[in-house]
């Protein structure tokens, strides 16, 4: 493949919404402006719209619209600004504050502002944005106790879907809160979503963890080290922990804040490899292009280890060229697979 060929870069609107004090943008500052759970309670309001731009592996470009929740501005939104907000949106994140006072179970004939609210919302984006994707988030569940939690989701999202029109059938629902893995687990399969190559990219890291002989392969974006996708052996499918990529994602994420404090750097790379090597496992996450690292568990064994070392070496130029397969290349990449 020749690699001098111009990636195209995709783009995509994400409208980030709900009522004002849901927690939206406290979620975007933890997940894409390495924030930590105990310093956004001093952010303030979002007034109007508060525009962002992020690059997501390399070819991706999230333009992050918060949009201010304050009833003037979802007034303005839904008016004045309705073509101009609603019109070529990707995906629309829908937060719902678990809490508020404003959200009734539609299922037993009340009605409520936020539901009607979000209602109009999704019928602006059905006009201006029919194939928008939509995800909504119960949010700030830590404040509901452990034994009614279930209960508060399934009635929750039944509510949600019985409004979400014509997205209803493809719409996802995730309880989040920024205290936990679950935060990590809504926006990493947001965020997956949207990659435009991801068949391409699961290949090479088959083909990684077929010369390791890992049990796992996971991989992350180099900055909020959400879950970009991951393949395993059948050993690493029988993992119980089913959060664990969350998990991980939220360990590492405070490990290269800490490291930021104490090397007094801004640099997303704050550090290049680390190995845990223990009786029953190796693991290493090590970074692999410009914007990943890979994660890979293996067998325990110091060969095992040096050898995955030297393969993890070896695969980042073709991961580079695989990070750089968009539309227009992907055709060309796929054709010299088989060859």
């Amino acid at each position: 493949m020749e690699t001098s060929k111009k990636v195209k870069q995709q783009k995509k609107k994400v409208l980030l919404m709900g009522k004002s004090g849901a927690g939206k943008s406290s979620m975007r500052s933890i997940i894409f402006s390495n924030h930590v759970a105990r310093d956004v309670r001093r952010l303030g309001a979002t007034i109007d719209v508060d525009k962002k731009r992020v690059k997501f592996l390399g070819n991706l470009l999230l333009d992050i619209w918060d949009c201010g929740g304050q009833d003037a501005f979802t007034e303005s939104y839904l008016t004045s600004q309705k073509s101009y907000v609603f019109g070529d949106v990707g995906v629309l994140i829908y937060v719902f504050d678990v809490e508020s006072s404003d959200f009734t179970d539609c299922a037993h004939g009340n009605s409520n502002r936020d539901l009607q609210t979000y209602e109009s919302i999704i019928s602006a984006l059905a006009e201006h944005s029919p194939n928008a994707r939509i995800f909504t988030l119960i949010h700030k569940m830590d404040l509901v106790a452990n034994e009614y939690r279930n209960d508060v989701i399934n009635s929750k999202t039944a509510a949600i879907t019985a409004r979400s029109g014509r997205f209803a059938r493809t719409i996802g629902t995730y309880a989040t809160s920024i205290w936990d893995e679950t935060l990590y687990r809504a926006w990493g399969s947001i965020v997956n979503s949207l990659i435009p190559n991801l068949d391409v990219v699961e290949d090479g890291l088959r083909d990684l963890q077929r010369v390791t002989e890992a049990e796992e392969v996971v991989l992350f974006e180099q900055n909020t080290f959400l879950t970009v996708t991951r393949v395993g052996s059948e050993v690493g499918d029988e993992n119980p922990n089913r959060d664990r990529y969350e998990r991980l994602s939220n360990i590492i994420k405070t490990f290269k804040n800490s490291l930021s404090s104490f090397t007094e750097s801004n640099s997303s790379h704050q550090f290049d490899s680390f190995t845990i090597k223990t009786r029953i496992f190796n693991l290493i996450i090590n970074r692999l292009t410009y914007n990943t690292y890979v994660l890979v568990v293996l067998p325990p064994g110091e060969a095992e280890l040096q050898c995955a070392r030297l393969n993890i070496l070896s695969a980042k130029d073709e991961f580079a060229r695989i990070e750089s397969v968009a539309e227009g290349i992907e055709d060309d990449y796929r054709s010299m697979r088989r060859k």
